[in-house]
């Protein structure tokens, strides 16, 4: 049926357009004329409502086709929206197939493509390590791993596959990539950022081309590129400073000299500029006490002027609200400040009406030029030009088969192995326990994040904040355990063993796997950075009585220094997505250890904020630490 209805809109909406063009030739809808000509003729053909729908975010939940019968006469089926979303978690239905994403977001456009001018609509979703929100997806380690691989081509195939994966739910559009810097482990969001570093940072914008398409020879710097239907628009977030807020607070204030943003934080979104990126989100956070979202100086001066970005700035998740304290107390106030302040979409994404009517009385009035709501519309339409959703509005299903492909997990699992970063190898130098034997009479597997998929992915993993247990499809690093070692070996798996229970099985060696619980934004700030305590537990009562190696599975650097001298060895493999057989592959010698520090690794929290370069420099362990080990044959 679903087939059936995209065929049938695919044959009426051209003869539709056919039947309109006989009575008046429309230059925009012809693809023969350049963007910029098509973009003027219909920006001329459009009323000031057309114009403020095209501004507008919501998300699918509001989105449903009952409501959109309802406002078929009123604001969204006569002028229709610029974007639908899925925020962290909003799907279809739970475990949807890619056919069932695709058939949700047809119905979206369909809608939008029947109103007066038929404007596409551009549907957007969180993908910040693979296709998260949706279940099968091949999910990658999150940013701070890749960071810790110092590979930018790599990074640049993960985008080409995210690409591939999102398109197969008939999605165009990612929130993606993070190029915060983080400068304090205890912000929540700190595993989005690829390190403390800003050239890590910039190097790994190498995304974007994955994502959207190598740039052809002379592109025109900040016009937003994407190369067809196998690629997504990308969008640069979260503009800016949002890792380097006061005790890594979420949302909180980022203070600066004048040219600490420079140097710091804004190399990442100039790399992203040059590369093409369609779209900019503007942070939560403030810069020198100025909400972000309200803050014109760095949005229109900056971003706009100086970096000369000529894609679109969309908002965070009911980003305007926030502008006031508390938050929606004077939303006339933050519609002024946030439109003025240079942002052309707004992620509403529940109360359209409010912020529609709103919008509409503050031009009317001559709060906000119609200038400004041009300038707005201009961006949006450029990247719906761009990204060819007027020629090809519709998805079908021939690329479902991207989805969690046997190719994008083999490629997970090569950026798991080259994100694993080894700190300490055997009690001294000369005894390394790394390369484990895999012929061995009996192995104790350990920990809470031994054998669990959902703790291994973290947050952005099928809902918002992510969520222990085998919430997706993959492979747990128990399984890769005994996927590796020789048949002959005898795996226990006790997640949580006593002293006694461990002294008495003699154990040739135990593997100990624990972390962080999944997590996302303000809900993982941490003031401690404590691990929990039954990970202390288990790394106590495994290593005060056999040989064993920590695998940390953590979002950012945790307080781990009281363990180190018990422990044999100590890997820091970050939150490595559903592959877990890469973490294997390296601890049993199949491959080497090669993976750097993207952050510094402190000693206590009372240390932080510390970077690579302060003057007060005394780490665990240093940026860019970490141990190799050569691959062996015949283990």
């Amino acid at each position: 049926m679903a087939k059936d209805s995209a065929l049938l809109i695919g044959i009426l909406v051209p003869c539709c357009w056919a039947t309109m063009a006989d009575a008046e030739y429309m230059a925009y809808k012809d693809p023969k004329h350049p963007i910029n000509h098509r973009i003027k003729d219909l920006l001329g053909r459009m009323t000031l409502e057309e114009k403020i729908g095209q501004m507008v975010q919501i998300d699918r939940s509001v989105a449903s086709a009952e409501v959109m019968k309802k406002y078929y006469i009123g604001v969204f089926g006569f002028f229709g929206a610029g974007s639908v979303l899925s925020g962290g978690g909003s799907v279809p239905a739970k475990k949807a197939s890619p056919e069932t994403w695709v058939d949700m977001v047809n119905d979206f456009q369909m809608s939008s493509l029947s109103t007066r001018l038929g404007i596409p609509m551009i549907y957007g979703i969180d993908a910040v390590h693979g296709h998260g929100n949706v279940y099968n997806a091949t999910l990658f380690p999150h940013n701070v791993g890749l960071g810790a691989t110092r590979d930018p081509e790599l990074v640049k195939k993960i985008g080409a596959a995210t690409a591939l994966e999102v398109r197969a739910t008939g999605i165009p559009y990612i929130f993606a990539p993070c190029v915060a810097v983080c400068r304090d482990p205890r912000w929540g969001l700190c595993y989005e950022s690829y390190s403390e570093d800003p050239k890590v940072v910039q190097a790994m914008t190498e995304i974007i081309p994955g994502l959207q398409g190598d740039l052809p020879a002379n592109f025109r710097k900040g016009v937003p590129y994407v190369a067809g239907k196998q690629k997504v628009a990308a969008c640069a977030t979260h503009y800016v400073g949002d890792g380097g807020t006061i005790k890594g607070i979420n949302e909180n204030n980022t203070v600066t000299s004048k040219h600490e943003p420079l140097s710091i934080y804004m190399p990442g979104y100039s790399s992203s500029i040059i590369k093409g990126v369609a779209t900019v989100m503007v942070s939560y956070s403030s810069w020198n006490g100025i909400k972000m979202h309200a803050n014109r100086d760095m949005i229109t001066g900056f971003l706009k002027n100086t970096l000369h970005f000529r894609g679109f700035v969309i908002s965070e998740w009911e980003g305007l609200d926030r502008i006031t304290s508390p938050p929606h107390v004077n939303y006339t106030h933050s519609i002024l400040a946030g439109v003025n302040a240079g942002i052309d979409m707004i992620m509403v994404p529940y109360k359209y009406e409010e912020f529609i009517d709103g919008l509409t009385f503050l031009v009317k009035n001559n709060y906000i030029p119609i200038s400004r709501i041009d300038d707005a519309v201009k961006r949006i339409l450029l990247v719906k030009f761009t990204m060819g959703l007027f020629e090809n509005p519709l998805a079908d299903y021939s690329m479902t088969k991207y989805l969690g492909s046997r190719e994008h997990r083999e490629l997970a699992r090569e950026a798991v192995r080259k994100s694993l970063v080894l700190l300490k190898n055997g009690k001294s130098a000369n005894e390394p326990l790394i390369p484990l034997p895999k012929k061995a009479s009996k192995i104790l597997v350990a920990g809470s994040h031994a054998n669990n998929i959902g703790n291994q992915c973290g947050g952005w993993t099928i809902e918002w904040q992510g969520q222990s247990g085998n919430t997706t499809s993959g492979t747990t690093i128990l399984e890769a355990i005994k996927n590796t070692v020789d048949p002959k070996t005898e795996v226990v798996f006790n997640e949580n063993p006593d002293a006694s229970y461990v002294k008495s099985n003699k154990f040739s060696y135990a593997i100990v796997m624990v972390g962080e619980p999944p997590y996302s934004e303000t809900f993982g700030d941490s003031l401690n950075l404590t691990l929990p305590d039954s990970a202390s537990t288990a790394i106590t009562n495994v290593c005060a009585s056999v040989k064993c190696v920590v695998v940390l599975i953590t979002g950012r650097p945790v307080v781990i220094q009281q363990y180190v001298a018990q422990i044999d060895a100590l890997v820091a493999a970050w939150l490595p997505g559903t592959e877990g057989q890469g973490v294997a592959d390296v601890l049993f010698g199949d491959y080497g250890f090669t993976g750097k520090l993207p952050r510094t690794w402190f000693k206590t929290v009372d240390q932080l904020p510390m970077n690579v370069g302060d003057k007060h420099y005394d780490p665990l362990y240093p940026f860019g630490y970490g141990l190799t080990t050569e691959p062996i044959k015949n283990n």
